[in-house]
């Protein structure tokens, strides 16, 4: 017959193992919750950066059209300081008004 006793940490034993698989099951869940979360705000942040670069690529273009406005204004109102003679006004065939 055999001798037999009872393993007096086996039960204590059981619920620790119990007790760390539900505590895995639940980090598990935290992670694949947290991998869910982390994954929304990547397209988030990729949607944004694409929105932002479509306003630079406008803006750009404003600054390039702002930029040769400037250039005109400083041709016409700014003439070369070489330039003796003053622009005139008016076309040459306009006669001056009377008043």
């Amino acid at each position: 017959m055999l001798n037999w006793h009872r393993d007096p940490g086996y039960e204590q034993r059981v619920m620790q193992y119990e007790q760390r698989k539900i505590e895995h099951e639940q980090r598990m869940k935290q992670l694949e919750n947290d991998i869910l979360r982390v994954r929304k705000e990547t397209e988030q942040i990729k949607k944004e950066t694409e929105q932002l670069r479509q306003e630079n690529v406008k803006l750009r273009q404003l600054n390039a059209k702002t930029q040769s406005l400037l250039s005109c204004v400083d041709q016409l109102c700014f003439p070369p300081e070489s330039s003796s003679t003053p622009q005139q006004a008016t076309g040459p065939d306009c006669k001056p008004s009377s008043l």
